[in-house]
């Protein structure tokens, strides 16, 4: 029985970034109320602890998991490119198996360790319990996200759009329930349940995800025979993606815990420093990188379709995609930066009541939109099974990053600045980097009107209207919220009407309909 097919336009590039888009939305829309429930009913401190244990989280996943998933991904449209069901589901066994097996030492370690690591790396005795039940949740989100990524390799959206989205849900209804079951409790039993919600929440994920596997895809009981070069195959694309990921972890981990140490030595006190800190990385950043989520869903989608088109040796099919990508993300990052410079000062008062929230946001917004170029030519080296490339270039962008905060920051001249500068420098690089990769492997050439020119000066023309638009909306006496609102509305419209004035059509981004 073959791969059953979900319907029409699933397969299509832009449905499947669309909806994905949407998944992650909806995600970060019931996590924000999660957030604010969750800090209600714990308090600061307990939430200062549960904060505590998430970078061990990161780290364990990029050891056991991440890797993993790209190769499910790849290896999964590989295979299915050739109609080859059987080698799916001995992927998605092969993955699973090497999940296991890395697992098992590191959840070794941490037991064995877990008080020595709670008290000197975390700094806090009372995060041992939830450390430990970290790992049944690592195992189940691995199970989860590798049989999702064999869906993303096999073009189905649906089902892992689908799951994620009630994931959300569940996860928020699991832990605060607990909690409202069992408080009060002291700091370490209040941390352990949190996870425990979280762990009964990846049950949920895991095995819907199984079944979802078994009814679209089919059973693995029919592929008992090994296949000869697999588990290479799947070493050769996860060690270099989790070797990057876990370094990279490792160098943004530092590089967060240097930022306020190097500013209190640059003069400020440890109050003013970590509050500096936390409004450029808690309030502008994640303000700017809010649309990126499209950028995000976009990269998922790609690789299996790179991958699909390496493996059926279509060259120009890969050029083709390639192109389309870079003209969407150009049309979706360069107005959406170009509006947040115009309303995101205000919208960062609204949000975040601190008027230092835009003080950074144009030299931001330039940094974010070189890290978008940078993630999707990241994905689009993945898809084309130059995962060294990748991990090569991702190391050089985070050291140069690290290298301008330990140089600059603790300049009492320079301050925070020198951190916004080495953002700019390093995703610059990295984008370039992966760009002259790209280009090396497809002969992918530059399309410089419609990834650049065209969209760029639609944005630039959407983003000097607007400003007028808003002063006057706000000097009109209108509050905030909705003169952020219309000015959006208006911005999206204006801008649609200089691409279409410059020539451009749907189908020179999106293209009308998937390449055969």
């Amino acid at each position: 029985m073959g791969v059953k097919d979900l319907g029409g336009r699933s397969g299509t590039m832009m449905y499947g970034t669309m909806l994905l888009t949407f998944s992650g939305l909806f995600g970060q829309v019931v996590g924000f109320f999660y957030r604010i429930s969750l800090a209600r009913l714990i308090g600061p401190e307990m939430m200062g602890l549960y904060q505590l244990i998430m970078p061990v989280y990161s780290v364990l996943s990029s050891i056991t998991t991440v890797g993993l998933t790209v190769a499910a991904s790849a290896l999964s449209a590989r295979y299915h490119a050739k109609g080859d069901q059987a080698g799916i589901c001995q992927v998605r066994r092969s993955c699973l198996k090497c999940l296991v097996l890395l697992l098992l030492p590191v959840a070794a370690v941490t037991v064995a360790f877990s008080d020595p690591i709670s008290v000197y790396i975390l700094g806090d005795a009372r995060t041992r319990t939830g450390l430990v039940l970290l790992l049944p949740c690592i195992l189940l989100t691995g199970i989860e996200n590798i049989q999702k990524h064999c869906f993303f390799g096999v073009g189905m959206v649906r089902p892992p759009a689908f799951a994620e989205m009630a994931e959300q849900v569940i996860r928020a209804v699991a832990v605060l329930g607990l909690l409202v079951l069992c408080l009060p409790l002291g700091g370490e039993g209040t941390v352990g349940v949190i996870v425990a919600g979280m762990v009964v929440c990846e049950v949920f994920s895991a095995v819907t995800l199984t079944l979802l596997f078994r009814r679209y895809i089919g059973s693995c009981s029919a592929c008992c025979a090994g296949r000869e070069g697999l588990w290479r195959e799947i070493g050769r694309i996860a060690l270099p993606v989790g070797g990057t990921s876990l370094l990279g972890n490792l160098m943004g981990s530092a590089n967060a815990i240097l930022i306020p140490q190097l500013l209190v030595k640059g003069g400020k006190t440890a109050g003013e420093a970590m509050s500096d800190f936390g409004v450029i990385n808690g309030m502008t950043i994640p303000m700017l990188l809010m649309p990126t989520a499209f950028i995000g869903a976009l990269g998922l989608v790609l690789v299996p379709k790179l991958a699909r088109a390496v493996a059926l040796r279509r060259e120009q099919e890969a050029r083709e995609q390639l192109s389309r990508v870079m003209a969407a993300t150009s049309c979706v990052l360069l107005p959406c930066m170009a509006l947040l410079v115009v309303i995101g000062p205000a919208l960062g008062r609204l949000l975040f009541g601190d008027p230092r929230a835009g003080e950074m946001i144009l030299p931001l917004t330039v940094g974010v939109i070189f890290t978008g170029y940078q993630a999707v030519l990241g994905s689009a080296l993945n898809g084309l099974g130059k995962q060294s490339a990748a991990a090569g270039n991702m190391l050089l962008s985070d050291g140069v990053q690290l290298a301008f905060t330990y140089f600059l920051v603790g300049d009492p001249n320079i301050g925070l600045k020198g951190y916004v500068t080495g953002l700019w420098v390093s995703s610059l690089l990295g984008a370039w980097l992966n760009w002259r990769s790209v280009r090396k492997a497809v002969s992918l050439k530059g399309q410089t009107f419609f990834w650049a020119v065209a969209p760029g000066l639609g944005a630039v023309l959407m983003a000097l209207c607007c400003r007028l638009l808003f002063g006057h909306l706000l000097d009109a006496g209108l509050n905030t919220a909705p003169a952020c609102l219309i000015t959006a509305a208006f911005g999206a419209v204006l801008y649609l009407a200089a691409l279409q004035a410059q020539g451009v059509r749907r189908s020179d981004f999106f293209g009308s309909k998937e390449i055969e």
